[in-house]
């Protein structure tokens, strides 16, 4: 008898990656709704529901035509999963995703299987009429309309590019703990193990970046914390904190650490890899700082973690100033869009208005536990001015004693593009990280 488990049929991916859009068009996170996913489904009803939501602009705009009245939100989710499949030269047959989604829909949907075959197959017939009449920024970008158009406000030169890059596979990066190993020893264990594993160069110390991707369970000593898994742009933070920019010197042994919103604790565990210091680790939300305990279990490593909201200071803070603060605030998430398309649908334009406030809210509330000469790292993995320099702008017109420490391509909006000047861009020929913005700032006393 054989042992090997059969692999899930397609029927039930697209069912699965149907729920978790469904969800997503309600507004829920995508992720968490691919957790109530079976444990065997899962892996692929999220490449299918990821593959659907990459696509979604132009999969409404072809349903608006395919189905005038809008179909129930079932068949709906069901409609654009398959449209995604039949237009993205994916590894079944046409006519294999018609049959399978007709399938699903008669297990899930069943009053409208038979709108969902006659809607595939009239795609299948006029597809090339179809896809030609495609008009708008929706369609054509793949995003929202006012995502779209504050790019090319923003970034005017380099919108099309950015737009493009959130549609590219993300590499699968790593971050070694040199408390453990160094890239070159842990390289070699990964081609032992089979794998392949580049470093990304001096700018990145301990990073890797691994081609092809693989499951983390396959990484030599993953679950005894040799190596994490962190994106190229997102291990900037903890070197730039630390060992400090021009004048500024690199930070001691034992001094004192906060981490406003740490979790899932990445940066957290990568600053206490780089040294031993007395670090806070805070979070508003207590589930998540869950997330950063198990973090620095994984990787042998303590900290004082709390739930608490950084900007009510006085129920957290011991009064104790603090020689050092990184601060990557609650953002967009429009950086890391790439990683998460689901993002850029859940977002409205008028959350960019709140965001900001939160984080000028989060930048005065912390300034003042900041000791005198110490530093402060403002971080997002924003690709929006509002959520970047124009947050820097207001605050340094509000703290006389903040001092920004700028070096172009170190600090400011790295764009995550390879051809982008003032980007931090990896090494040549490797992928680069994700969109964040870095602003270094140092509390000094006002100039007369």
């Amino acid at each position: 008898m054989s042992d090997q488990i059969p692999s899930p049929s397609l029927h039930q991916l697209l069912r699965e990656a149907a729920r978790a859009l469904a969800a997503l068009r309600q507004g829920r996170n995508l992720d968490a709704a691919l957790e109530a996913a079976p444990g065997p489904l899962r892996g692929g009803a999220q490449a299918l529901a990821y593959a659907a939501t990459r696509r979604l602009g132009s999969g409404q705009a072809l349903l608006k035509v395919l189905v005038p009245k809008r179909p129930p939100p079932a068949a709906e989710a069901l409609l654009l999963v398959a449209l995604a499949q039949l237009r993205g030269g994916g590894q079944h047959a046409d006519h294999t995703v018609v049959n399978q989604a007709v399938q699903a829909a008669r297990q899930w949907a069943s009053p409208q299987a038979a709108l969902i075959n006659a809607v595939l197959r009239r795609y299948l017939r006029e597809r090339d009429s179809l896809e030609a009449a495609l008009r708008g920024d929706e369609a054509h970008h793949e995003h929202p309309a006012w995502w779209v158009q504050r790019l090319q406000r923003d970034w005017p030169e380099h919108a099309t590019a950015l737009l493009a890059q959130a549609q590219a596979a993300p590499p699968f990066t790593l971050r070694v703990n040199r408390r453990h190993s160094s890239v070159e020893a842990y390289g070699r264990a990964m081609v032992e193990a089979g794998l392949q594993g580049r470093p990304l160069g001096p700018a990145f110390p301990e990073g890797l970046w691994v081609d092809p991707p693989c499951p983390v369970q396959r990484l030599p000593g993953f679950e005894a914390g040799w190596v994490s898994v962190q994106d190229a742009s997102a291990q900037r933070a903890a070197p730039l904190l630390v060992h400090g920019e021009g004048s500024l010197p690199p930070l001691p042994q034992g001094a004192r650490v906060l981490d406003a919103c740490a979790a899932p604790g990445g940066k957290t565990a990568h600053l206490l890899e780089l040294g031993d210091f007395d670090l806070l680790a805070l979070d508003a939300d207590a589930q998540r700082l869950r997330k950063v305990d198990d973090t620095l279990r994984r990787l042998r490593l303590k900290a004082h973690t709390r739930a608490a909201d950084a900007r009510e200071v006085s129920s957290w803070w011991d009064g104790r100033p603090f020689d050092a603060i990184l601060l990557d605030a609650p953002c967009s998430a429009s950086g890391i869009n790439r990683r998460h398309p689901d993002v850029r649908w859940l977002r409205r334009e008028s959350d960019l208005a709140e965001l900001a406030r939160i984080q000028a809210g989060l930048l005065d509330a912390l300034w003042p536990t900041l000791a005198p000469g110490g530093r402060l790292l403002y971080a997002t993995c924003s690709l929006f001015a509002a959520e970047g320099r124009d947050q820097v702008a207001a605050f340094l017109q509000r703290q006389p004693e903040a001092r920004l420490l700028l070096r172009p391509g170190i600090h400011g909006h790295l764009l995550g593009l390879p051809d982008n000047p003032t980007d931090a861009a990896a090494s040549p020929g490797l992928p680069p990280g994700d969109g964040f913005f870095y602003a270094l700032f140092q509390r000094c006393p006002p100039t007369a």
